[in-house]
């Protein structure tokens, strides 16, 4: 079945069971230790001319660093660290999922909806450490008379908080769905390649649109590391800035 790629098992035995261990926090801290790794030996060599390994390091540094400073503001050199945590974390999970044997921990909406909660709350909490009451004029957008406030402050208020749903939504979908097409077309491979040698060749179809499907969603996983990244950035700078 498509779906059972995604059924959660203890881990680490009884133990695993026991504390409700499963493969998705295995997964998880393996990516945090290969994030970790990667900046860490990465930055090791300091060398002028980089090798692959510290290119990459730095490439990554650059790029979430530069996107949260042209998203942001100036400001976003203070929130970089956090942004880049995310990053990390959403793209080594989209990643590690298209190895062999892999899990894709954010193909679990618990998981992106602790995210997007995340986000939204630090947002709610720097605008208001920025701002204090006025932030809560972003509510009610400027130039409209108060008379329509009862209708226009809970429509923002609801706008405000769906961007918990679109967050996680957004991202456990596009994992979800990805990874299921690819189990149903490598099924079809698997089905017609046994079925014989005439119907073997009929496989080739499905096993080349696999390996095209396979490339699909190397780049929907950068994207949606992306995606959550950038709107984690412009919802930092609604914070900062306000209207």
């Amino acid at each position: 079945m498509p779906l059972e790629q995604f059924t959660l098992h203890p881990a680490l035995g009884l133990l695993g069971a026991s504390v409700n261990f499963t493969q998705a926090n295995v997964f998880m801290a393996l990516g945090a230790a290969l994030t970790i790794a990667l900046l860490y030996y990465g930055s090791r060599p300091a060398a002028v001319v980089p090798g692959r390994l510290q290119a990459a390091a730095e490439m990554l540094y650059s790029f979430v660093h530069d996107m949260a400073v042209e998203q942001i503001g100036p400001e976003g050199t203070r929130y970089f660290p956090f942004v880049f945590t995310l990053f990390a974390f959403i793209l080594m999970g989209n990643l590690i999922g298209l190895v062999p044997y892999g899990f894709t921990y954010t193909s679990h909406i618990a998981i992106t909806l602790a995210l997007a909660l995340m986000v939204v709350i630090m947002v709610t909490v720097v605008g208001i450490q920025r701002h204090g009451w006025h932030f809560f004029s972003y509510f009610m957008p400027p130039g409209v008379t108060i008379w329509l406030a009862p209708l226009l402050v809970p429509i923002e208020v609801i706008s405000y908080l769906s961007r918990i749903i679109s967050l996680s939504v957004r991202l456990f979908a596009n994992m979800v769905a990805g990874h299921a097409m690819m189990v149903v077309f490598g099924g079809f491979v698997i089905l017609l390649s046994s079925a014989g040698v005439a119907t073997g060749i009929v496989a080739v179809g499905p096993f080349v649109l696999n390996v095209l499907l396979s490339g699909f969603e190397l780049l929907v996983a950068l994207l949606q590391a992306y995606v959550f990244a950038i709107l984690t950035c412009l919802y930092l700078h609604d914070a900062e800035h306000l209207h």
